[in-house]
């Protein structure tokens, strides 16, 4: 087995990891499951690799200090709260295609059809689905719903008796539902050419989960063009919205009962719920987004307020929230191939991309300034998980723990912090003044290095 080795840059203690020996799993089976292959795991540690070493990002005005030597501001360099590797998890038996973070717990799916779940940079426990790529992951209390390639959502439990036991505890829609809408002819939709389907059932890949704030709805969005509402209460699935013409690559809940889409069509749309009694009905609200090129990631801020984008051409549009109507806020160019994934943390944006790198951002109003370009893996980072770091949080300095998969089969752990901006934001911005003279391009009116503009999108190549 072989350890991918990493930086600790963040220059913090963090006693709770304990020894980074790698530790057998234990497994939990059900009869409906195949046998568990065991391999060991590993988590390594190399404090002579710098975390940005090796980044495409490297030669970027974010990481050049040279200009600006003299700078007041170089004085705190040595003061700056870094952000930077804790840790790298290793287990070579797929590509990390999802990532779920819970208080001390992380999971992780990947095309091996397993889930394995780590505790401490270490691995705890894992379970296994039989069939289909692990898409998506979520995690709603003591279950886990997990989103696979073969159209499926499958259903897991923790064990009361034992945390490390996972047992699968159904499917969504359940078997009995199945049952009952197979007999009226008029619950089959036709999903392609001569071909129907219950329209309970997805009929391709699930790409992608989501839970409504008050956790009492699960979306499921797929392949198939539809997103699926379903009541966690009973687990019925109570409305299929044939939402875009071709693939949904991301879903995710906002606030007020808002409901965001993007997919391979190019486009974004927000979804609004509506409740008349015991019936709840999604309907279109607006269309953020409509381009050449496909949407493949979504984020939704913890307020509410600001909604981003990515996109397969390597930028992330954002909207904000104003006058009950989403308004376009700007662009971000951190990237230079196509964005992956996103996530959203207090003031930070993360974005991840097939650079094989993640763009840290800090949002005040509506510029946005790169903290940070994280380097290390030696795949495109396709999926990110964020957690708030309570034990390094002090002193006004909010820290997080932040989880990225890719698809060079690891999940790597970072230290980031929101500090790092406060002290060098002059000399970012004379960094960024210079990128925009060299290149020709005029200063965004807003003083962001990201934010471009507030006009509507049009349709690009």
């Amino acid at each position: 087995m072989r350890g991918t080795m990493f930086a600790d840059t963040s220059g913090i203690a963090r006693p709770k990891y304990g020894n980074l020996a790698h530790s057998d799993p234990n497994i939990s089976a059900t009869s409906n499951d195949e046998d568990f292959p065991m391999r060991n795991s590993s988590a390594s540690f190399d404090p002579s690799r710098m975390s940005g070493e090796g980044s495409p990002m490297t030669m970027s005005p974010w990481n050049q200090v040279s200009p600006f030597t003299k700078s007041p501001w170089t004085q705190f360099e040595e003061q700056l709260p870094k952000n930077g590797l804790i840790g790298s998890l290793v287990r070579e038996e797929g590509h990390i295609y999802s990532l779920a973070a819970s208080a001390d717990l992380l999971y992780t799916g990947s095309d091996s059809k397993n889930i394995r779940v780590w505790k401490n940079l270490k691995e705890f426990t894992g379970f296994k689905s039989n069939s289909g790529l692990v898409k998506a992951i979520i995690i709603s209390g003591e279950k886990i719903f997990t989103g696979h390639q073969d159209g499926k959502i499958r259903v897991w439990k923790v064990s009361p008796k034992n945390p490390s036991v996972h047992k699968r505890a159904g499917t969504l829609p359940t078997l009995m539902d199945i049952f009952k809408s197979s007999i009226k002819p008029s619950n089959y939709v036709e999903v392609r050419r001569r071909r129907t389907a219950l329209w309970i059932k997805h009929s391709d890949a699930v790409s992608c989960l989501s839970l409504s704030r008050d956790k009492a709805l699960l979306y499921s969005a797929s392949w198939d063009r539809t997103l699926k509402v379903w009541r966690l209460s009973d687990s019925k699935c109570i409305e299929s919205i044939n939402v875009h013409d071709d693939a949904v690559n991301s879903v995710v809940a906002g606030s007020d009962g808002l409901v965001f889409t993007g997919s391979a069509d190019g486009t974004v749309k927000a979804w609004r719920r509506e409740v008349s009694g015991k019936v709840t009905r999604h309907s279109l609200a607006q269309t953020l987004l409509e381009q050449e090129c496909a949407v493949t990631a979504l984020a939704v801020n913890s307020s509410g307020a600001v909604v981003y984008c990515g996109s397969s051409d390597g930028l992330v549009n954002f909207w904000e929230r104003g006058d009950g109507m989403l308004s376009h806020g700007g662009v971000l160019r951190g990237h230079k191939m196509a964005v992956l994934c996103l996530a959203a943390a207090g003031s930070l944006v993360l974005t991840g991309s097939a650079d094989k790198t993640i763009c840290v951002w800090r949002r005040d109003g509506v510029i946005h300034t790169c903290l940070s370009v994280l380097a290390g893996h030696n795949g495109p980072v396709k999926c990110l998980a964020v957690e708030e770091d309570r034990e390094a949080s002090v002193n006004g300095d909010q820290r997080w723990v932040v989880y990225s998969g890719s698809l060079d089969k690891s999940v790597k752990v970072w230290s980031v912090s929101e500090l790092a901006a406060e002290l060098n934001q002059t000399a970012m911005k004379q960094q960024q003044q210079q990128h925009f003279a060299s290149d020709g391009d005029s200063f965004p009116s807003d003083g962001s290095f990201s934010s471009v503009g507030r006009s509507s999108l049009k349709r690009r190549n």
